[in-house]
């Protein structure tokens, strides 16, 4: 077998249902499998697999035992030479798996790919590729010094700026939402270690490729839809963890000192507090007009009774690709993707050609009853239900 994607979820049931969806369609082609591994949810994610993909093994922890474990499950279960770790509240692209095993098929000493992510309102995700947050390093990201001097190599290394997003090349650290290796290297690294809950599993992971002497690559000629936020409410809890997850690396990797053991603290907390502060609810005004692009006219008229709107319809046997003039400048407008219609490569492609701060995307996933996405990076995203 070529590939195992390996999808740990907590309760994120639709986004789920969502990410298996374009993980079908991206193996179609290949000899593949898809394992899900649920960390004991409460919503109902698991009868939600069992219902609508009885053929995808399904693994159903009796508790949450945080992301390495999880994912560590899951990898056992795994029969292909290559893994992917992969985030639920992600969506991919039909090309994704065909290309990034091309692409690893021709690297020696291969340690992970990561691949491009952008969030739900069509922005590069800038941890698709990171350096190693070395003391200095974390220095020059928690105090913003990357932003100031973006050009400077001194100062610029936590988002790996050496390369653009649209640029593939080495880097040290890649994301766990997107992490594609070989099985027989995971092994050899025992995984996640499960010493860390949540968090800096992923920087651990990358650090250790980089030990063995292996090349890790960020590939930027495909594009994966990551929601983001969607398995963490970012409370006092999720700042605990992510201090905990940051001393563990740290502690881990590097040599301690009293002065150093003091910054990370102070870093952490101050670090951990903004995104805290950032995950925080906002209340956004509503769109003022939808338009959604489809081949089926009459749902049109389905969703103006549901979302209480006029809803324009795009006709996309006419129009190949929503067009950036029919959308009004300076109206707030949401666009919903009929992926009855329109693939789900093309939707990641609309959404990151038309981001604007006044346009926000929904896509309606083939043979579902909702409409979902996210406006924000740091909020929980949308569904919304079509009856």
């Amino acid at each position: 077998m070529q590939l195992s994607v390996i999808i740990l979820n907590y309760n994120v049931r639709y986004f789920l249902e969502q990410c298996v969806l374009s993980v079908q369609e991206a193996i179609a082609g290949l000899d593949a499998e898809i394992i899900v591994i649920d960390n004991n949810s409460s919503d109902d994610s698991c009868l939600m697999m069992k219902t609508q993909f009885p053929e995808v093994k399904l693994i159903q922890n009796q508790e949450n035992f945080g992301f390495p474990k999880g994912n560590n499950i899951g990898v056992k279960q795994a029969g292909g030479k290559y893994i992917c770790i992969l985030n639920p509240d992600t969506v991919v692209a039909e090309d994704t798996f065909t290309k990034i095993l091309a692409f690893a098929e021709g690297k020696q000493d291969l340690g992970i790919i990561g691949c491009k992510l952008i969030d739900g309102t069509g922005d590069f995700l800038p941890e698709s590729k990171r350096g190693i947050p070395s003391p200095w390093v974390a220095f020059t990201k928690i105090f913003g010094l990357y932003k100031v001097f973006p050009k400077w190599n001194l100062f610029n290394q936590y988002y790996a700026q050496h390369l653009n997003e649209n640029q593939t090349g080495k880097v040290e650290i890649l994301v766990g939402a997107f992490m594609f290796l070989e099985k027989d290297l995971y092994e050899k690294l025992n995984g996640f270690d499960e010493n860390c809950f949540m968090y800096a599993d992923d920087i651990d992971l990358s650090y250790r490729v980089l030990r063995l002497k292996k090349n890790n690559y960020y590939f930027h000629e495909t594009t994966v839809l990551h929601y983001k936020g969607e398995s963490t409410v970012k409370d006092e809890l999720y700042m605990q963890r992510f201090q905990d997850a940051m001393n563990f690396f740290y502690q881990k990797h590097f040599k301690k000192s009293w002065f150093f053991s003091f910054f990370i603290q102070i870093g952490t907390w101050f670090f951990s507090f903004v995104k805290m502060f950032q995950g925080k609810s906002k209340t956004k005004p509503l769109p003022e007009r939808y338009i959604l692009y489809s081949e089926n006219e009459n749902l049109s008229e389905k969703l103006a009774s549901i979302l209480e709107n006029k809803v324009s319809f795009l006709d996309f046997k006419k129009e190949k690709m929503v067009n950036s003039s029919l959308i009004l400048k300076g109206k707030k407008t949401e666009i919903i993707l009929d992926n009855q219609y329109v693939s789900f490569k093309k939707c990641i492609n609309i959404i990151e050609t038309l981001k604007d701060k006044d346009i926000t995307f929904k896509i309606f996933p083939k043979n579902t009853s909702y409409i979902i996405g996210s406006n924000s990076r740091n909020d929980r995203g949308q569904i919304r239900k079509i009856q």
